[in-house]
């Protein structure tokens, strides 16, 4: 018995050595590499985590996740809508790792590293439409009440959007780079920015940021408005409680930048989503007035 107990904990010991090797942060991962480290959390912890494919992107590659856990609540972590922001890309794998090791109680979360993948492989922001052959910013491709880029002009969006309808997620995380923020709806073009969840959504975000110590409040007063966004997108038309983390200083964050990220945004991760409400919002509606001269502000840049 004690030496199938010590073969047991070798190869235990040995799988954490290579899944630590392989999750080593680093800036130069592609989509090839990221599907491997997905494909090793799934085969470390099989009884907790397992790959599922979002959908086709435009340039005919599956869009991959892991769902991890298997509780009643759904919610969502999705990482690099903008290509070249490859360290949320990193702290997305991060994230899935450490939730693969310890799930959450009652919930099934699904963890989507890279959304924007052509963009991601040659590091640009935006993703070219097959159908359209332009080229589209990924998080203004959403339908909104105060306009948009799209909407859905991109498969990678549709297949998003499609998603959290059908699998009643009711948190969100979106993982960009590269303002120091975790913020919430609404980021309208629009100076009424009253959800009537003030209090539930700056809870949320105080758990966000206790390590990173990243600013905190409405996306449109601490970062910038902007129109057609996922995060409007998804408190606006389901009530999701939908959050903006915005890592870092810099879209082209070092090795030992993106080690600092992973390490100060994990944990926040997970309380927000432990904290966050098990149901959605009932009331959701922008019932405000845009302001379109405050779309000429989105600098399109976080």
């Amino acid at each position: 018995m004690k030496t199938l107990i010590a073969v047991i904990l070798l190869s235990s010991s040995i799988a954490q050595a290579a899944i630590t090797k392989e999750l080593s942060f680093r800036r130069d991962r592609d989509y090839a590499g990221v599907l491997a480290s997905l494909k090793l959390i799934a085969d470390t912890y099989p009884q907790k985590a397992k790959g599922f494919v979002l959908g086709e992107s435009d340039s005919g590659e599956k869009i991959v996740g892991l769902q991890i856990g298997s509780g009643p609540v759904r919610n969502l972590v999705v990482a690099t809508h903008h290509g070249n922001e490859y360290g949320s890309t990193e702290v997305a794998l991060g994230f899935a790792h450490a939730l693969a090791q310890n799930p959450i109680a009652n919930q099934t979360v699904f963890v989507i590293p890279v959304l924007n993948i052509s963009g991601y492989n040659k590091r640009n922001r935006n993703e070219v439409s097959s159908k359209r052959r332009a080229s589209f910013d990924p998080n203004r491709n959403y339908p909104s009440p105060c306009g948009t880029e799209g909407p859905f002009t991109l498969k990678s969006t549709t297949a998003l959007a499609k998603f959290v309808a059908e699998n009643n997620i009711v948190a969100s995380a979106t993982l960009h780079t590269y303002f120091p923020a975790v913020v919430y709806p609404w980021g309208l073009p629009t100076k009424d920015l009253a959800t009537g969840y003030e209090s539930i959504f700056k809870g949320l975000v105080a758990e966000a940021t206790r390590e990173s110590h990243y600013k905190t409040g409405n996306t449109s007063q601490v970062i910038y408005p902007a129109a057609g966004t996922f995060e409007d997108y998804a408190f606006e038309k389901h009530g999701i409680w939908s959050l903006l983390f915005e890592l870092g200083v810099t879209h082209n964050p070092s090795d030992a930048q993106i080690k600092e990220m992973v390490r100060v945004n994990i944990p926040g991760l997970r309380r927000m989503l432990e904290s966050a409400p098990t149901e959605r919002a009932t009331t959701h509606a922008f019932t405000g007035k845009c302001d379109f001269a405050m779309k000429m502000l989105d600098r399109h840049d976080e």
